[in-house]
């Protein structure tokens, strides 16, 4: 992966190399950081790059850090203006992921969150495709349970928590799976390491409710609005034995990194007729022309990071202290 040239931190952009964090950092050696995961795409036709759905990834990011009694001083549009300003000093003109986080920043022994200062910080790079399968993943169910909510809250991208995916997806690609799905502490289907599950079951699209200990995802929210909206159909949010995964006729995965993936086997059983199904299909290329600007009732979800003329970003009180 190439490295950033510049990041945004604590309300200014400076190079990749200057923006360091010291080993005692409480939130390396503690996990007290959350974050989000934005895309970027580059559309040739229009010579332009669109971050999809913005202020609705800084929105969840900013609840994540309240779930952490983090004092963020900045609000989801400050960001978002902030990340245009830095993909415009990257200058890419490719896909691309954008990772911000805030983290408890003081240099401290002690596990607590109250009394600690924090610090925001975004990056941009060049990134392809997290699992590259169009022709349909091979999943497994993990002995890994998700955490839930009275655990680490996984409706927040916390970092710490993240170690319950990286446990469930080390095995199962040791064992020869692409990714894994995980189970509730009620045994019921939750989700992939880091993507929502859907299945298609009798004609009917599902998924795990939100207090399944799933997280609140951006992608599951536009898919359930594209199935809905596109084809007419209603997302049905229940609970999901793991037998369903095994006789729904459809699964896919919907995540920022991962996009949409078709499931065509779970458990070496396949899935359906064990090819991409017409759903999930109807679906990606619904999705793919939404996210690169094709779609004019979806343009409003694409911010376009060279077409307006730079503005500036009006500092609040609190972003002025952070640089002060």
């Amino acid at each position: 992966m190439a490295l950033p040239k510049f990041a945004f931190l604590d309300g200014r952009i400076l190079p990749y190399s200057d923006a360091k964090v010291g080993l005692l950092t409480h939130a390396l050696n503690y996990g007290t950081g959350c974050f989000a995961g934005i895309r970027a795409y580059w559309s040739a036709d229009e010579n332009e790059l669109f971050v999809f759905r913005p202020h609705d990834h800084f929105v969840r990011f900013l609840e994540s850090s309240r779930l952490l009694a983090m004092q963020v001083p900045f609000s989801a549009e400050d960001l978002a203006g902030r990340l245009v300003e830095l993909l415009r000093k990257e200058g890419l003109r490719e896909d691309c992921y954008i990772r911000p986080l805030a983290f408890l920043s003081e240099e401290t022994i002690g596990v607590r969150l109250h009394g600690l200062k924090s610090s925001v910080s975004i990056v941009a790079f060049p990134f392809g495709k997290y699992l590259d399968r169009p022709e349909g993943a091979h999943l497994t169910i993990s002995s890994w349970r998700r955490i839930d909510d009275n655990v680490i809250p996984p409706r927040g991208k916390i970092t710490g928590g993240y170690a319950n995916s990286a446990l469930a997806k080390t095995d199962a690609q040791n064992a020869g799976f692409d990714d894994a799905i995980l189970l509730d502490s009620q045994g019921k289907v939750s989700e992939a390491t880091v993507s929502n599950v859907f299945l298609v079951r009798r004609g009917e699209v599902v998924t795990p409710r939100t207090t399944d200990s799933v997280l609140e995802g951006i992608t599951r929210r536009t898919v359930a609005a594209l199935v809905e909206r596109e084809l007419g159909r209603p997302v049905v949010e229940r609970a999901i034995d793991r037998t369903e995964l095994f006789l729904a006729e459809e699964v896919f995965l919907a995540g920022t990194g991962v996009e949409i993936i078709p499931v065509t086997r779970v458990d070496h059983r396949p899935v359906g007729s064990g090819v991409p199904g017409p759903i999930t299909e109807q679906i990606r290329r619904i999705f793919f022309d939404a996210v690169r600007g094709k779609t004019p009732r979806y343009r409003s979800w694409c911010e376009p990071v060279y077409a307006r003329p730079a503005a500036a970003v009006e500092a609040s009180p609190a972003l002025e202290a952070v640089r002060g």
